[in-house]
């Protein structure tokens, strides 16, 4: 009986961990557009991938899931650049982009 209770909670555990991966992803995603809107480039594929996971502390010291996700812009239609969003639990940390050539 006791290794179902543990299967259960393995099992609840994964789907939770996918779910709320899924809604940060989606945050980062918004996060990513409403940058490149901001500093007047498009942003390209209207995606975000992930690139690492791991915890890291938020500035009240909780332990928090940390993911970076990347994303792809151009400011000339012509080179592609990248940029990286940093979420901490489901905040944006930080968005950092590529330098990039800037049109007049």
């Amino acid at each position: 009986m006791p290794e179902h209770w543990f299967l259960l909670l393995c099992l609840s555990l994964g789907g939770w961990l996918f779910f709320d991966g899924m809604q940060v992803r989606e945050l980062a995603l918004r996060a990513g557009r409403d940058y490149c809107r901001n500093i007047g480039v498009q942003f390209l594929d209207e995606t975000v991938s992930r690139q690492r996971t791991g915890l890291a502390r938020d500035p009240t010291g909780t332990l928090r899931i940390r993911r970076i996700y990347a994303f792809e812009f151009t400011s000339d239609g012509e080179r592609r650049y990248t940029g990286e969003i940093a979420m901490l639990g489901s905040r944006v940390a930080g968005v950092q982009a590529q330098l990039h050539r800037i049109l007049h």
